[in-house]
């Protein structure tokens, strides 16, 4: 907190932000808060031996990466998959080891969401795309869900010339590869598309409670007054109705979205009130996601941020998207205090 003049707020919605491909490249890298983390700070719950088994499997698989096959060629076994995917619930570190992984891992390389990856073809095409990418050393892609099945496609071809050229492949997610897409979409193609990506990936299940509500069972704050609170807080921020947000989420590209927030060091929301339909609940998923990255303070007043999405979003083909975003506004609301 400042103890000079209050701060005075921005908006947001004023904010028009453009981002070019190779800004775009030079962004995939991990978020700032993994910017140390290795697979010695770690730290597994005990309580699910699978932490552990996932932090050797990460060591394993860049040991396997590094010496260009796997550890036990004595034994002649089948060579190592060109990808780890590590599959759990939120909060279980998943992101920490991809981190970890790609720090550890020398050469080129990239880390960022599915998001961010399919947002860097749009704005380049896909050929280009591959020419930037082909010759990584490693790929990790954060928070790999397929919510179309064009965007499925495209990643499956992608990663496929991708491993072709030699580059190895991490990614993590809530739905192990098999299930991915499973209630949406039923086409034959799609499935097979499916059946490709599990092919590529070791998977590494990774049981375990949220880190971020394992000791409290912690809830989103609501502020009395966003405008007040917003006012004490040292650096630059903004100041915008919930509403207004949302209606200037929707003529931003979700790929411009960490361009939107650059510089910003908290955000006050006014009139927060539950959705009322899903296409504004997913682009303010991917708002929040960059929020996290870049570990953006909210406070916000109305209707708690854990209490935003209705009951049937959470129960519908979306709901682990929404649990996700739930844990972190609950991190984000919490830090602001």
């Amino acid at each position: 907190m400042s103890a000079t003049a209050p701060t005075t707020p921005e908006r947001l919605v004023d904010r028009i932000p453009s981002l070019t491909g190779a800004q775009m490249l030079a962004e995939l890298v991990p978020p700032r808060q993994f910017t140390g983390a290795t697979l010695d700070s770690y730290r597994p719950d005990r309580d699910y031996q699978s932490q552990g088994a996932a932090v050797a499997a990460m060591r394993n698989f860049s040991a396997a990466t590094k010496q260009g096959g796997g550890l036990f060629s004595r034994k002649k076994a089948p060579a190592a998959k060109p990808g780890i995917y590590l599959d759990g619930g939120f909060g279980v570190g998943k992101t920490h080891l991809l981190a970890a992984l790609w720090h550890q891992m020398s050469g080129r390389k990239y880390f960022g969401t599915f998001i961010e990856y399919t947002a860097l073809v749009g704005a380049l095409g896909y050929a280009p795309a591959v020419q930037l990418l082909k010759g990584a050393s490693l790929v990790c892609i954060d928070e790999f869900e397929l919510d179309d099945p064009g965007d499925t496609r495209l990643i499956s071809r992608l990663l496929s010339e991708l491993v072709a050229s030699g580059t190895k492949i991490a990614a993590t997610s809530n739905t192990p590869p098999n299930a991915l897409g499973e209630g949406r979409f039923a086409a034959q193609d799609f499935l097979r598309e499916i059946d490709s990506l599990s092919a590529k990936f070791e998977t590494i299940r990774i049981d375990g409670l949220d880190y971020r509500r394992r000791d409290t069972g912690a809830h989103a704050i609501a502020v009395d007054d966003a405008a007040v609170e917003i006012g004490k807080v040292a650096g630059t921020v903004t100041l915008d109705s919930f509403d207004e947000v949302l209606k200037h989420l929707s003529g931003v590209h979700p790929s411009r979205y960490v361009k939107l927030i650059e510089g910003i060091d908290a955000i006050g929301l006014t009139g927060v009130h539950p959705f009322k339909n899903q296409t504004d609940a997913l682009r303010f998923v991917a708002f929040v996601d960059r929020l996290y990255d870049a570990q953006v303070r909210i406070y916000a007043e109305g209707t708690a941020l854990d209490d935003v999405f209705p009951d049937d979003m959470l129960a519908g083909g979306y709901s682990k998207k929404y649990l996700r975003a739930v844990s972190r506004l609950i991190a984000l609301t919490s830090n602001a205090t």
